[in-house]
Order: structure tokens, then sequence, then C-alpha cells
């Protein structure tokens, strides 16, 4: 579960810097990644629940 989270703070680091640089300079290449990251994301956080509610039954 640590592992999980550590991916999901990088991605999120990710996210934060790649939306700053659509927002504040309009890059369309970074809009591009913030969208993969946002989809990435989704993910990592779906498998956070899951092994959430799993550890949450032991």
């Amino acid at each position: 579960m640590k592992d999980l989270i550590e991916k999901i703070n990088a991605e999120f680091e990710n996210f934060k810097s790649d939306a700053a640089l659509q927002l504040e300079k309009g890059n369309k290449a970074a809009g591009t990644r913030v969208r993969k990251s946002a989809l990435e994301l989704s993910k990592l956080l779906k498998e956070f629940r899951k092994v959430s509610v799993e550890e949450a039954k032991k």
C-alpha cells in the first residue's frame, strides 16, 4: 500500500506541474500530459480504494 501511495503522489506532482504549464503558458503538449495524468490518477485511486477496503476488512 505504501508503494501505491508513493505512485499516487508522484503522478499528482506530474499533474500539478503540467497543469500549471498549460494554465499559465497555454502549453498544448502539457495539456495532453495533464489529461493522461488524470486518467492514470483515476486508475491509481481506484486501486487504492480497492486495497483500502481489503485492509479494512482484516
